[in-house]
């Protein structure tokens, strides 16, 4: 074997200078999957087996005799992000291989839009339910343009292409009906990635925030979750390609911020909220147990405790609210969600397109 073989180095220096996108069927082990690893964007057919060592590889390392159908199989490497996207044949890749390509390729002169007032009742009334963040992607983007990638990891956050008025943007947005929207590992991760991906090709980002901030505790830091959530905030620092941030609902903490690209006024270029929007430096429930702890303790019946616990905590609320909030200067606008599809139109065309010199480009873009 040409160990000196130059193919991986050429195709890896290709990163972040030309969109990659790779397509696995069938089996792809050893070189082949380390060229796919390379890529922008996997995606593969539902018969796919990626691996950095196929069968007879494993075999002869003596790790026993496997079939290539339990070597990486969709299964597997589709939860743990390796593949961005899952199709069903060919066919269907090769399709969906140039729609992604097409993102980094200009502006669609035909597109139409949504019904821009239903977005006014995606978010329930009632602040402790769920809601289908994916719904408002869908009302923001044209008809038909949604392009979600690596939905079944990291899944507490979606990141997706999407057009606007014909216009390629990148959106990541926090899932609240999983885990609350909080930001744990994978999604940091998730984030991160995407982010330098749309910078590479200065494709515009929207971020929908719905975050109750990152996942803690002591099981989550055995994830090395200080390093992997600073991603975040890292990536976020050196984008070139403009950010929007958009508060759905819950804004808060670092969780918050990093969905912001670090700064709500310096990584996002318009930081806008729904009415719906609310601010604090960590979740209100948390926040008054912490804060009114001793007071709580204090009242003997569990009803009435429980009865001051929810007093305290809609006076939080309702001094962090985003109509609250504005005046402070935390946001640039509260506005109608029917009117935030325009209002992110109308921001890009006010952006000056970015002409950087080649030296100045993001050198690529991470694998993982």
């Amino acid at each position: 074997m040409n160990l000196a073989n130059p193919t991986f180095w050429q195709f890896a220096r290709m990163s972040a200078v030309a969109p990659l996108a790779g397509i696995v069927s069938g089996r792809c082990f050893a070189g082949d999957a380390a060229l796919a690893g390379c890529c922008d964007v996997v995606i593969a057919t539902e018969d796919a087996s990626l691996g950095m060592g196929g069968p007879a590889m494993i075999e002869a390392a003596g790790l026993g005799a496997v079939s290539p159908e339990a070597v990486g199989p969709i299964s597997v490497q589709s939860p743990n992000g390796v593949v961005n996207l899952v199709v069903a044949d060919e066919a269907e890749a090769t399709a969906q291989a140039r729609c992604c390509l097409a993102c980094f390729q200009g502006d669609l002169a035909g597109w139409e839009a949504p019904e821009p007032r239903r977005l006014r009742h995606v978010i329930p009334e009632n602040r402790l339910r769920a809601h289908d963040v994916r719904a408002v992607i869908e009302g923001l983007a044209d008809v038909g343009s949604v392009m979600e990638l690596r939905r079944d990891f990291g899944r507490q956050l979606a990141t997706a292409f999407i057009r606007i008025e014909g216009k390629a943007w990148g959106v990541i947005a926090n899932v609240p009906a999983l885990g609350g929207g909080a930001v744990d590992a994978e999604e940091a991760d998730k984030a991160a990635r995407f982010l330098q991906l749309c910078d590479a090709f200065h494709v515009p980002i929207r971020s929908l925030i719905d975050t109750p901030g990152f996942m803690v505790g002591p099981q989550s830091e055995t994830r090395a979750t200080v390093r992997r959530f600073s991603r975040m905030f890292l990536v976020g620092a050196s984008l070139r390609t403009p950010m929007f941030s958009v508060i759905l609902r819950k804004a808060y903490g670092l969780g918050a911020m990093a969905m912001a690209g670090g700064s709500f006024h310096e990584s996002s270029r318009m930081t806008l909220s729904w009415p719906t929007g609310e601010f604090g430096a960590m979740g209100l429930e948390g926040a008054a147990r912490l804060g009114f702890r001793k007071e709580l303790e204090a009242i003997p019946d569990p009803e009435a405790r429980q009865a001051r616990h929810a007093g305290i905590v809609a006076g939080m609320y309702a001094v962090g609210k985003a109509v609250n909030i504005a005046p402070y200067l935390s946001v640039d606008d509260v506005i109608d969600p029917a009117d935030i599809r325009a209002r992110l139109a109308a921001a890009l065309r006010a952006m000056p397109r970015a002409t950087l010199p080649r030296d100045a480009r993001r050198p690529m873009i991470d694998a993982w």
